[in-house]
């Protein structure tokens, strides 16, 4: 079960990737905590399969579901737009939404899809509406990362694996990615009352997992056995969304609902600065 203790009544979130996996469990639990919650989902039926069935089980009405893909800079620009005409305030933005193909794939803006969407979307859709958190503010901005981040380096030479691609590898990097952006944007943020952490919700047996291994149908299976489940991954999230303890607490890697210390490159200025750069030209 989700920690209900803190109210979120009054409080408007987004959750990308929130009809499935991680992003359903997180939605779970803003709804129940009493938040008007923002669901981005790519697939429609999907997506209103879940806002229904959330909506019985939270006995919470106030979910909207916007359609965005966020392999597509185009569409993640609409739900910006969209989201803002319909709403004034936004108080929780949840970058949850990720994907691991197999194969190296490119996005309909040119970009390899692992590193379009584990990383730049959260990028672009942050920038766009910084405008509204900061109105809003005090607000947070929550990035969920994974402690594969530590295995990893950014290979400026070759961000959209032109040369390479092994999904292992390509995964980590985005989550490092994740991470130094949060750091970065943290400190773009002070003194605006717009608080930027990231976290590792844990290993969990969703879809994204057994893509990450390769797994058969018989391993995945015995994943739902080894490693949590989304609602206990949904935890950390739920918390730096809600909690009061880390009012102001900001530029911060969580797990397991305790601060602690990335890896050593994600605290590189000069890396962090760079992949702001690269990212603010590949968002133009």
């Amino acid at each position: 079960m989700v920690n209900t203790a803190e109210s979120m009544v009054g409080k408007t979130c987004i959750v990308t990737g929130a009809n499935a996996g991680i992003g359903r469990a997180i939605t779970v639990g803003l709804s129940i905590m009493g938040a008007t919650v923002v669901m981005v989902c790519r697939d429609r039926d999907r997506g209103e399969t879940a806002v229904n069935e959330i909506k019985e089980e939270s006995g919470n009405d106030a979910l909207y579901l916007f359609i965005a893909d966020l392999s597509s800079q185009t569409s993640i620009r609409q739900f910006a737009s969209e989201f803002k005409t319909e709403f004034t305030t936004l108080d929780v933005l949840i970058n949850n939404a990720g994907v691991i193909p197999p194969k190296r794939t490119e996005t309909a803006d040119g970009l390899e899809t692992q590193f379009a969407v584990n990383y730049l979307a959260g990028f672009l859709l942050t920038n766009l509406l910084l405008d509204t958190l900061k109105a809003s503010a005090p607000s947070r901005i929550i990035n969920i990362s994974s402690n594969s981040h530590t295995s990893a380096t950014i290979n400026f030479d070759d961000l959209q694996s032109t040369q390479s691609y092994n999904p292992q590898h390509v995964y980590p990097q985005t989550k490092l990615g994740n991470i130094l952006f949060t750091y970065e944007l943290a400190r773009r943020l002070d003194g605006t009352q717009v608080t930027a952490n990231c976290l590792h919700p844990g290993v969990v047996a969703t879809r994204l997992l057994n893509d990450y291994n390769g797994a058969s149908p018989l391993v995945s299976l015995m994943n739902k056995f080894l490693y949590g489940t989304p609602e206990n991954a949904a935890r950390t999230p739920l918390y730096l969304a809600s909690s009061p303890e880390i009012e102001g607490v900001t530029g911060k890697y969580f797990e397991k609902r305790r601060m602690v210390k990335s890896s050593r490159l994600s605290y590189d200025l000069t890396v962090a600065d760079q992949l702001w750069q690269v990212s603010k030209n590949l968002t133009a």
